[in-house]
């Protein structure tokens, strides 16, 4: 009998804070298999054992350089066949990639929590960004050729359509919203990945999982969509459902949820 698994990602912009705020107490009671959180701001000796009530296997991801900038963390009960932070994407080891494979019925997965770099601070990281892209589709088709299909969470820090974003001509030259990174999205997914949020939801409008803290952008839903799941073609099958989870507060980005059947 097929199992539906239940996939969430985060990027809490800080752990800690929104622990204190006991902003992942749904966490608990929401019967998660895997939960990718982005920006945590946090070594892994400062996150808390204890934040969850569940025990899950735990894949941490800090900045080496600049303490308290980025990381990711990854909490999951499904057992594991491969760990890593992914290196040769993550090349300033900035904490940006916990990389899990495992087996779920047929499947051999490759699974990947990304906090992508953001552009908007200066051309140089722009440029970076372009580059951890590429990087990062590189390191998917590799997994791909050995056999691997790929599920992909996390904040990618790019709105891809129009529909995507409440603003788009007014961030026609935002960085987020640049058509260089809405181009590298159209390139990943026409290399055989699918934004399972789009498969299930078509085009429905005005659903964002990221506001600015500024004008009263989340009251006023003047959002962006940058958080994503993504998977490779052949599981396009096993997706059930996908969804965000904008009632969730603590952070300006919310929760999104992907749900599968294997």
């Amino acid at each position: 009998m097929a199992k539906r698994y239940k996939f969430i990602s985060w990027n809490v912009n800080g752990i800690r804070a929104v622990d204190k705020k006991e902003a992942l107490k749904w966490v608990d009671e929401a019967n998660i298999d895997l939960l990718g959180i982005q920006e945590t701001k946090s070594m892994k000796e400062q996150i808390p054992k204890t934040i969850f009530q569940k025990e899950y296997k735990t894949l941490f991801a800090s900045a080496s350089a600049i303490k308290g900038r980025s990381g990711t963390a990854l909490f999951t009960d499904i057992k594991t066949t491969f760990e890593c932070n992914c290196p040769t994407v993550d090349i300033l080891d900035e904490g940006r990639i916990n990389e899990v494979h495992f087996s779920l019925g047929d499947k051999d997965i490759a699974f990947f929590n990304v906090y992508f770099p953001n552009g908007q601070s200066k051309e140089e990281r722009l440029d970076y960004k372009m580059e951890f892209y590429d990087r990062f589709l590189t390191h998917c088709e590799n997994l791909k050729n050995q056999g691997k299909s790929i599920i992909v969470c996390g904040d990618v820090n790019t709105a891809h359509t129009e529909i995507d974003i409440a603003r788009p001509k007014a961030n026609e030259n935002t960085s987020g919203f640049l058509q260089m990174e809405r181009d590298w999205i159209t390139k990943f997914l026409s290399h055989g990945y699918i934004d399972t949020f789009r498969l299930i939801n078509g085009d429905l409008k005005d659903k964002y999982s990221w506001w600015s803290y500024r004008a009263n952008a989340r009251a006023n839903n003047v959002g962006w969509r940058i958080d994503y799941f993504y998977v490779s073609e052949d599981l396009k099958n096993y997706v059930k459902d996908a969804y965000i989870l904008d009632n969730i507060e603590g952070s300006d980005h919310c929760p999104i949820g992907l749900e599968m059947e294997f």
